[in-house]
């Protein structure tokens, strides 16, 4: 799915590669006790919300809300020594910088600017950082690299990332839009990503790589480079990425919002997913929901679905990465979404109820807060 997004977080539908700058920290579901805003719905409402089923494939493109470490590097400050100020100071991999010497890290060249600043007046840095959503703070010198003749703090950072997945849906009455279906983490820290800012557009399925036992596939795709952005991304949580939208976006099923059901609606049985396997189309593919989960809060793991339908199991295997985000649609209703795939059986996955991607979206509300600690098996 990605152009080459594969190693994200293994099992997960959406491999999401990060970019040589990427990004990461503590998360939240935002289906949060707030006050009723015009145009949104309430918990006890949510029945009678319409939404446009999605199913396109999009390009993701984020900046987190500063400037992640990564990993540690040892700096060769003479023959015998060898140091990383980064580690001393207690920095690890997965903490958030948010600025160093009171400035606002936004981008990883100011890293380097200040590091060089600092290397050559001989003064100490503070960082402040985040860590399980806390802030603290590290002091640390830079190290003079003999080797390259710059300043360095020993640590691996990044600050963007960028991949592919899918839309689940687009509520033209609230100008909002959810896909993906599960939160996004770095790859090699296994944190889920802090958003600063982002925005999704167009992107066309060039290739399938199929699934087969132990091994996911995966959609292979690219930008298009006439494409607009579609939609802002304001947020990232356990139910996936959310933000602004202004239109239908082209290659859709749908003209007009079709009614969603409360998880306590979905039943087994028949049911659909709109996918795209080839270029931009969308297209339907029966499926069978075998179980459903009774939810009362919010949780990730709302069904079990099988593949059915002959025509994806022929182009795929079943299901790959980049499905992420594929609505699931029963009785003419948005019931869910695609989340992962059973990497033993890959015609088999999870998908999440649509009633808690619409109030992470903002269309719809709920009254309580509601931790979550999930990682995808």
């Amino acid at each position: 799915m990605k152009p080459n997004l594969r190693k994200l977080m293994p099992g997960l539908l959406f491999a999401f590669f990060l970019s040589l700058s990427g990004i990461t920290g503590p998360h939240q579901s935002y289906a949060a006790a707030q006050d009723t805003q015009p145009g949104k719905t309430v918990l006890g409402e949510t029945r009678d919300l319409r939404v446009i089923p999605g199913g396109q494939t999009i390009g993701v493109k984020v900046k987190s809300a500063g400037v992640l470490v990564v990993g540690h590097h040892l700096i060769e400050v003479s023959k015998q020594s060898k140091l990383s100020p980064g580690e001393n100071s207690g920095l690890l991999p997965g903490d958030l910088m948010i600025s160093i010497n009171g400035v606002k890290l936004d981008e990883v060249s100011k890293v380097s600017r200040l590091v060089e600043h600092a290397g050559k007046s001989h003064q100490p840095l503070t960082i402040v950082y985040k860590r399980a959503g806390k802030e603290h703070t590290a002091q640390l010198t830079p190290a003079y690299d003999r080797n390259d003749k710059v300043w360095r703090l020993g640590l691996y950072i990044r600050d963007s990332a960028a991949g592919v997945g899918t839309l689940t849906f687009y509520a033209p009455e609230q100008g909002v839009y959810g896909a993906l279906g599960h939160v996004i983490t770095d790859m090699n820290t296994g944190t889920p990503i802090v958003v600063g800012s982002g925005h999704i557009v167009q992107s066309s399925v060039t290739s399938i790589s199929k699934s087969q036992d132990g091994d996911p596939g995966e959609k292979r795709a690219h930008f298009l480079k006439e494409s607009q952005v579609l939609g802002n991304v304001e947020s990232n949580t356990d139910f996936g990425i959310f933000g602004k939208m202004t239109r239908n976006p082209e290659h859709s099923l749908y003209e007009k919002p079709i009614p969603v059901a409360m998880s306590n609606e979905v039943k087994e049985g028949p049911a659909q997913i709109l996918t795209v396997v080839d270029g931009q189309q969308v297209e339907r593919f029966n499926v069978e929901i075998i179980h459903v989960a009774r939810q009362d809060t919010p949780a990730t793991k709302g069904m079990v679905l099988r593949i059915t339908d002959p025509r994806l199991i022929d182009k795929t295997g079943g299901i790959v990465q980049g499905m992420s985000g594929s609505p699931i649609v029963q009785n003419g209703r948005l019931v869910g979404a695609v989340t992962h795939v059973f990497v033993n059986d890959p015609k088999s996955g999870y998908g999440c109820f649509i009633e808690w991607m619409l109030q992470d979206s903002g269309a719809a509300l709920q009254e309580h807060t509601f931790p979550y600690d999930l990682k995808a098996v």
